[in-house]
């Protein structure tokens, strides 16, 4: 008998590369998951288009709708819901979320931040670490809490800082980290490898340190 497939909704606000990586993941079968949704608060998001062509069910709620955060998140979080996720992903989507949203997806709500964290938390983070004269940058997963990109890592990939790279040029290079180490992420957790524990990280039931797994690939 198989396992059931994990049921993942992923939210985007722009052009969903990140999301790419998910259904390439999936369709190669090294993600046991299937994609029950793809959600923007952008109704224009290009990456609403990479999931229908996906074949993917996709909705638009558009945040500037709503008179606050907290009532975009309420909608948000009801509409998640309904496709009875295992797990939410967050794939670019440009939101601080409430802490009630926060609170309502514990442990089963992950991010990818474009950082070594904890170093810079925030935006413009690669820029920040040409600006520091930092030997690496990378990327990091990492289970989400109320601290703003905050929450327990998971596994992170480092690339080299090059003497003429620009935050794009490095930006670049970071993003094929990230569709390499954010859905590997997602099958430890569909593996029931991969939990959140006292706002700890536990892979295999072992603690992770502060960074989390250091990908080499």
């Amino acid at each position: 008998m198989t396992t059931p497939n994990c049921r993942l909704v992923i939210l985007i606000s722009g052009g969903g590369s990140n999301l790419q990586s998910f259904i390439d993941s999936v369709n190669a079968e090294t993600l046991n998951a299937t994609i029950a949704a793809v959600i923007s608060n952008k109704p224009n998001a290009k990456g609403l288009e990479r999931a229908t062509a996906a074949g993917i069910p996709t909705q638009a709620i558009d945040h500037t709708a709503f008179a606050s955060r907290e009532a975009f998140d309420a909608e948000l979080m009801q509409q998640i819901d309904q496709y009875q996720p295992d797990l939410v992903i967050l794939a670019g989507f440009m939101r601080i979320l409430t802490p009630q949203f926060v609170q309502h997806f514990q442990g089963r709500l992950l991010n990818i931040h474009p950082s070594l964290l904890p170093k810079y938390p925030g935006l413009h983070t690669h820029q920040r670490a040409i600006d520091a004269g930092d030997h690496f940058a990378g990327a990091t997963v990492h289970f989400v809490t109320e601290e703003l990109d905050g929450g327990p890592a998971i596994i992170q990939a480092s690339v080299t800082i090059e003497a003429n790279d620009t935050a794009d040029t490095l930006a670049q290079r970071i993003l094929l980290q990230e569709h390499r180490i954010y859905p590997l992420a997602a099958q430890w957790f569909a593996e029931g490898r991969l939990q959140l524990v006292n706002n700890t990280a536990t892979l295999d039931q072992q603690a992770l340190t502060a960074g989390g797994i250091q990908f080499e690939g």
